[in-house]
C-alpha cells in the first residue's frame, strides 16, 4: 500500500527530547512491481523508479537515508578432498580429512548509491524527522553496458537488488531491500539461431565378435533458437539392425558451468523429456516432427565470464545390455520469439526425410474440397461428347501418339460427396511420460 507524502515533516535540529522516536515501518516499493517476479525484468539502460516509505511513531534524528543498487555474479564451491601420497601404511596414498580447497569468484555489474536526504545545516550533525508517514521517491538509470540475466544455480548466482539504508546516531543501521530482475534479451530470429542442426551416429551392438548388428540414428531440428513454452519439432530416423528391442527417447538438458581460480565445476540436469515407441529387431521408425515442449527455464547465459547456462537437445536410444546411443544438438533458449514464420509452415517445408520432401511442395496446408462435377462438365456437353456405350478402342490401330496425350479426353463418373470428417481416422500417437532417469 502507498503512504501519503508527509507535509512539512522534515526539520533540521540538534538532538532533543524526541530523539528516541521509533521506526514503525520501513519499506521500499518499485514503480513496476510486475518486473520483480518471473513475468518480466529490467534491461540495460532502463530507468528504475520507486519510493522509500517511512512511518515514525515520534520524532527521529537521522544521519542519513541512502539508496543502494548493486548486482554481481558469485561462484563458490569446495573441492573434494584429495589423496595425500605416502600418508598411509606402506606408503599408500590416503584421502585427506576434511573438505578440499574452496573456490570462489565474483564479478560486479552494478554499483549505484544515492542520498535521499539533504545534508544537515552547518553546525548540525543530524536531521530530525517528525512523527507520521514519509515518502522518499528515487529514480536511477541502469548502465548502457549489457547486464547479465538474473540466475540462481547449483554453485553460484547472478543477483541484483535495490536497498534502502536508514542511518541513525548511536543505533545500528536499519535497511530493507528488494530484488531487481534483470534480463539480457536474446532474439531467436537472428540468422545464427535460425540455422538447422543435423546429427547422425551408429553403434554396433554386441561384445567382441558376438555382434548382433548396428543401430543407427539420425536427428534434426529446424533451428537452434527457441523460447520458453515453445514445442521443438524433432525429425529422426532410427534403424534397428540388432537382435534387441530398443526404445528411442529425447530430452532437453541444462548445463551450468562455473569458473573460479582456474578451475571449472559443471552441473547438468534434465528439464524435459519424451519417449517414442519400441522398435523391434529389423525394424525402423521415423519421427516426422515429434514435439518436445520447453518448460519455464532460465534463458541461456553466454556472456558471463564465471557462469554459463547452456542447453542441448539429446536424442538417444536405450539398448538393453549396452550403452545408450546418443546424439546432442545445441539449443539456445531466448527471450524474443521468432516471428518470421510459423512453426507449422517451417515443419512442412523442411521435412527431415529426403524421400518425402516432394510431398511438402504439393500438399496444401489446409485441404480443399474437390470441385463440383456439374461445374466442370455440363450435362449437355457430357451427353454430346460421351455416348451411352462408347465402343472399345483398339490401342494399336487408333493411337498414333503416347497414351498420355489422350488422358484429357477421358470422362469419369461424378466423384463422391466431399466430407471434412475422415471416415478412416488414424490413431494419434500419445506422448508417454517417462522417468528422468537415463
Amino acid at each position: 500500500a502507498r503512504f501519503p507524502r508527509g507535509r512539512g515533516a522534515m526539520a533540521a535540529a540538534g538532538p532533543g527530547p524526541g530523539a528516541g522516536g521509533a521506526v514503525k515501518t520501513l519499506a521500499l516499493v518499485l514503480e513496476d512491481e510486475a518486473r520483480r517476479g518471473g513475468g518480466g525484468g529490467y534491461c540495460s539502460g532502463d530507468t528504475v523508479s520507486g519510493q522509500v516509505l517511512l512511518e515514525l511513531a515520534g520524532p527521529l534524528p537521522l544521519r542519513g537515508l541512502r539508496l543502494e543498487a548493486a548486482g554481481r555474479a558469485r561462484v563458490a564451491w569446495s573441492e573434494s578432498p584429495g589423496a595425500v601420497p605416502g600418508a598411509g601404511t606402506w606408503g599408500v596414498a590416503v584421502r585427506a580429512p576434511g573438505p578440499g580447497p574452496r573456490r570462489e569468484a565474483e564479478v560486479r555489474y552494478l554499483d549505484i548509491r544515492q542520498s535521499l536526504l539533504r545534508d544537515p545545516p552547518e553546525g548540525e550533525e543530524n536531521l530530525i524527522l517528525l512523527d507520521g508517514r514519509h515518502e522518499f521517491p528515487f529514480s536511477f538509470q541502469l548502465p548502457q553496458e549489457p547486464l547479465v540475466t538474473s540466475f540462481t544455480g547449483k554453485y553460484g548466482s547472478i543477483q541484483y537488488y535495490v536497498k534502502a539504508v536508514l542511518e541513525r546516531p548511536a543505533v545500528p543501521d536499519q535497511s530493507v531491500q528488494t530484488e531487481l530482475q534483470i534480463i539480457s534479451h536474446i532474439d531467436v530470429s537472428s540468422p545464427a539461431l535460425l540455422t538447422p542442426v543435423l546429427r547422425s551416429q551408429e553403434k554396433m551392438v554386441g561384445c567382441w565378435f558376438f555382434t548382433s548388428g548396428p543401430v543407427s540414428l539420425s536427428a534434426k531440428i529446424e533451428r537452434k533458437g527457441y523460447c520458453n513454452g515453445e514445442a521443438i519439432p524433432i525429425y529422426a530416423e532410427i534403424e534397428n539392425c540388432s537382435s534387441r528391442l530398443i526404445v528411442p527417447k529425447a530430452a532437453i538438458f541444462q548445463t551450468q558451468t562455473y569458473l573460479a581460480s582456474g578451475k571449472t565445476k559443471t552441473f547438468r540436469q534434465m528439464v524435459a523429456n519424451v519417449r517414442g515407441n519400441h522398435i523391434a529387431s529389423g525394424s525402423t521408425d521415423t519421427w516426422n516432427g515429434k514435439t518436445l515442449k520447453i518448460p519455464p527455464v532460465s534463458p541461456s547465459i553466454l556472456d558471463c565470464c564465471i557462469i554459463r547456462v547452456e542447453y542441448s537437445l539429446a536424442v538417444y536410444i536405450h539398448i538393453p545390455g549396452a550403452k545408450k546411443l546418443m546424439i546432442e544438438m545445441p539449443v539456445v533458449i531466448g527471450t524474443i520469439p521468432c516471428i518470421g514464420f510459423s512453426s507449422r509452415n517451417s515443419s512442412i517445408t523442411s521435412q527431415f526425410s529426403m524421400d518425402m520432401s516432394w510431398l511438402a511442395l504439393t500438399m496444401p496446408e489446409q485441404p480443399e474440397a474437390p470441385p463440383n462435377y456439374a461445374d466442370v462438365v455440363s450435362e449437355e456437353e457430357f451427353s454430346r461428347h460421351v455416348p451411352a456405350y462408347p465402343p472399345p478402342i483398339d490401342c494399336e490401330e487408333q493411337l498414333c501418339c503416347p497414351v498420355f496425350a489422350y488422358i484429357q479426353e477421358f470422362r469419369f463418373q461424378p466423384p463422391p460427396l466431399y466430407s471434412e470428417i475422415d471416415p478412416h481416422p488414424t490413431d494419434v500417437e500419445e506422448v508417454q511420460p517417462v522417468s528422468f532417469m537415463l
